[in-house]
């Protein structure tokens, strides 16, 4: 098994933060958001790790495999997904953004999981979200599941009812998985792969009846995408 981190936005909402360091090396409680990463991801049975690169990818120094997005100034995540391609061919692998930090648990949770598309969600998302927004359907889409699939992810919505729990950006691939996901999207434009997040691949997925499992998490995770999630986290919580 292997994890990549996906790691190649500047970050912008962080404002002055990432003028000169990339996003994910913005620190909460004094440690770099990748470094919590890399912490909870280090499980005997994850053997090999990577990164894929954008911004000042000349600033990272782990000793791991990188792949780098040449143009991820005018790309999305699915982009930067397809520049690890042929090593996500080669074996299963869990994929997390760079903004992200989990507990082990989750990570021991991902790998105990069946399928060959997961993802986790957190339904007890409102909680957080209300801590970080006047209005959490600002940002907040649609998740709905039936048992352990996915059925709708990532449209925008008014009604509380259409948000199950809240997509953490933490997946798992089979090496069939990738292959189902690569195929599509080899069925489509380059322009549209470009300006593909990761919830529109998934619901595009969806449309063609792939089938998507999802883990359910018990909080013990949290967003860091904007200057104000950095001050809401050190006030509301510790390193702990």
């Amino acid at each position: 098994m292997r994890a990549l981190i996906l790691a190649a936005g500047r970050g912008r909402r962080m404002g002055g933060l990432t003028n000169k360091i990339p996003k994910c090396y913005v620190k909460l409680f004094n440690k770099k958001l990748i470094d919590w990463q890399f912490d909870s991801l280090q499980d005997p049975k994850i053997e090999d790790y990577a990164i894929v690169t954008g911004y000042l990818n000349q600033l990272f120094h782990y000793n791991v495999n990188y792949f780098h997005n040449s143009n991820w100034k005018k790309t999305n995540m699915v982009r930067s997904l397809l520049c690890a391609s042929n090593w996500l061919k080669m074996g299963t692998c869990i994929i997390s953004y760079s903004d992200i930090i989990f507990s082990k648990s989750i990570t021991k949770q991902l790998i105990e999981s069946k399928g060959d598309i997961i993802i986790t969600y957190d339904p007890n998302w409102l909680k957080l979200w209300k801590l970080r927004f006047d209005n959490p359907l600002d940002d907040a889409e649609t998740f709905i599941t039936n048992r352990n699939f996915l059925v709708k992810i990532g449209s925008k919505t008014k009604t509380i009812s259409d948000i199950k729990g809240q997509y953490m950006g933490l997946l798992k691939f089979t090496k069939l998985g990738w292959k189902i996901i690569y195929d599509y999207l080899m069925t489509l434009s380059q322009e549209k792969i470009s300006k593909m997040d990761m919830t529109m691949l998934l619901q595009e997925l969806l449309n063609q009846n792939v089938k998507i499992n999802c883990v359910k998490i018990n909080g013990n995770w949290l967003e860091v995408d904007s200057l104000s999630d950095l001050n809401v986290y050190h006030n509301r919580f510790d390193k702990k």
